[in-house]
Formats: structure tokens, sequence, C-alpha cells
């Protein structure tokens, strides 16, 4: 046999052995695909007189944060999470003792100068009765004189700082500005504490608010100085407050697509704290013509088979599925801050719509929900 058939032998041979390892080992199966994420929005309904319920949370009317002009080491804290207090009641004190030595380090150098202006006038009395028995200059005169006003000058000085060191001293006492209740304690005994550091968050005792968040399809039918007539609290049933609207924002929160609203608690009010969630009903755009179902206009795809959007079902746990539903749509409209495409049919209000990506999607498709991406 030649050389190159006994090679051609061996290298089909090798090949063999290893096409015979490859099928032994177990196929590796790709890691699942995750499924992307969407940005997603309600069905809003527009125009017309009707009524909408939105989430909100109670917060305080006024929230002080209180805090040291000085620096220094926190010697006592007075209050406690939940404690009311009384304008002008001690909350806070810092170690003093700097401070006070540094008045008292003034007020000796006071004491100094005090004797150094003394002694300057005294000269000055000698020189004006030479002076004026032509026995002195007048450059000595005037010399004496400046003596005089610089001294008086260096005592006004100290003065002036012992009045500063003496404020920093009444500043390592921290007092309530306002009857309330405190919120908050943000340090603890012993702790070094910077100026401007909050030490206690105080919720002045004042008629609370609700904090809610309006969508930008509605906010431009949310005025101020509208009456609110239905708040109701998760933590206080069968109680019903209302309100009045002193806060319309005119950007969206940050990193959010809602406004936010602030309506004073107008009776109904006790018992509410901040934090507490609420429900407020809102009568909009009353008597302005009839009622349209709209979304925003990337919702809406177009192929062959006609218009659709992509309905989200939420699954749990931040997933849903998406389904595809033909609809009829009308013409764009005004609908707040932004423009928004009618709906004819094929959509009620507060189903999900997907808006973003309509057209990379197939039915049945998982994908993530998240609450930063609802616009």
């Amino acid at each position: 046999m030649s050389l190159n058939r006994v090679l051609f032998h061996r290298a089909w041979a090798a090949a063999l052995a290893l096409f015979a390892v490859g099928c032994a080992e177990e196929a590796v199966e790709p890691p699942p695909l995750q499924p992307r994420p969407v940005r997603y929005a309600s069905v809003e309904s527009v125009g017309g007189a009707r009524t909408r319920i939105f989430s909100g949370t109670a917060v305080a009317a006024v929230e002080t944060r209180l805090s040291f002009k000085v620096n220094g080491t926190i010697e006592r804290l007075t209050v406690d999470v939940g404690d009311q207090v009384k304008r002008g009641e001690l909350i806070a004190e810092l170690d003093p003792v700097d401070y006070q030595l540094q008045v008292e380090r003034l007020e000796a150098a006071l004491a100094q100068a005090d004797a150094q202006l003394k002694n300057f006038e005294s000269d000055f009395r000698r020189i004006r009765g030479l002076y004026e028995r032509d026995n002195a200059s007048q450059d000595d005169y005037d010399a004496a004189r400046a003596g005089v006003e610089s001294a008086r000058a260096n005592m006004s000085s100290i003065e002036k700082q012992i009045q500063q060191a003496s404020l920093q001293v009444s500043y390592t006492k921290l007092y309530a500005p306002e009857a309330g209740q405190v919120a908050s304690v943000d340090a603890e005994v012993n702790e070094n504490v910077a100026s401007g550091r909050t030490i206690v968050m105080l919720n002045v005792a004042a008629t609370p608010e609700v904090e809610v968040g309006i969508p930008e399809l509605l906010i431009g039918e949310i005025e101020r100085g509208a009456r609110i007539s239905k708040i109701t609290f998760t933590a206080l049933p069968g109680q019903t407050a209302s309100g009045l609207v002193t806060e319309v924002a005119p950007t969206a929160a940050s990193g959010m697509t809602t406004y936010p609203v602030r309506i004073r608690l107008t009776s109904g009010a006790r018992g509410v704290r901040p934090g507490m969630a609420a429900e407020i009903e809102f009568r909009v755009n009353a008597g302005a013509g009839p009622v349209r179902t709209v979304v925003p206009p990337h919702a809406v795809g177009e192929d062959r088979q006609g218009r659709f959007v992509w309905i989200v079902e939420p699954a749990g746990e931040g997933e849903a599925t998406v389904a595809r539903r033909t609809v009829a749509t009308g013409d764009l409209v005004a609908a707040g801050q932004a423009s928004a495409i009618e709906v004819v049919s094929g959509l009620e209000e507060g189903e999900l719509v997907v808006t973003a990506g309509v057209n990379v999607l197939e039915d049945g498709q998982r994908v993530r929900i998240r609450p930063e991406d609802r616009t």
C-alpha cells in the first residue's frame, strides 16, 4: 500500500472518531429568550361630562427640614418620631463648649482693647494740652488723635465679633419654628453634624393635602381652584373628604409622564396622615361635547390587513402577553397637553396598549412591563 493511501486512511479514521465524540456529547440548548420590555399606555376617554378616579397619597401641607446653622456634636435630642411639638420647643442641642470658649477669648481681647483705648485717650489729652500751648507739633497731635480712633475701631470690631460668637452659641440650640408633628429624626446623640444637614423633619400642623399624578391626556382638563367632592382613604373606611385643587404642575414629574396635582382638604381631614393612600374622584371636562376614546398616535400600526393595536394582557410579576386587535380610527384630537387619535371601535377605556415597537411584535409574544415604561 502506498504511503499516500496509508495517510488517507489514518485521516479518515481520525475524522470518524471526532464525529463519534461530537455525537456522544449532549446538545447544548440555547438559553431561553428574555421577554423584551415595551412602553405602554392606558386607553383614555376625553370630552363629555364624566367622572375619573385616580390614586394619590396624603402629604403634609408644609414639611419643614430643621437643621443647625453651625457645625458640632449633638449633645441632646428631645423628640422622637410621632411627637407633637409646640412652637419654640427645644428640638436638639449641640455641645456649645467650643463656641463659648470663643466668646470668652473675645471678651478677654475686648478688655485688653479697652485698656489700650484708655491709654491712647490719656496720651491724646496730654498731647492736646501741649499742642494748645504750642509745646507740641501738628504731627504729634494728629498721631495721638489717630491712635485714639484706631483703638476705638479695634474695640468696635471686637464687640461685633463677640455678637457673632454669641449668636453661634445660640445656634447650638434648635427650636421648632411652628407647632407640628415630628415626621423623622435623621441624627443621633454624639453624632458630629455639619451646618445645614437635616436633623428633624417636621410636618407643620396645618390642613393635610393629597398629591396625585394626572396623565398628559387629561392634565389640560384639571384647573386650579376646581372643587373635588369625593376623596377616600384606604386606612379610613367610611370616611369621605372633599378638597380644592391648589397646584397644577406645568411640567411632568421627573422620570414620569404624569403631572403632579395637589389638593387641599377642606373637609373630612380628621385622622388623615401623610403617606396614606387615597382615591380622588375628578369631574372632568363637564359638558364639552361627546366622549371620545383615544390612544397616543404611535400606538396604532397599519399593514395590509388594516389598522391595529397591540393589547397588553398582564400575566403577573412584571410580565404580559400581547394580542393584536383590529381597530377603526377617527381624527386626531387634542387631549390635554398632547395629541391623540380617536378610536371609533375596537377598544374600551382602561385597556392597555403598546406605544412603541408596534411593527416588531407577534401575536401571543411575551413582553416585560415596568411602571417606569408606562406613558
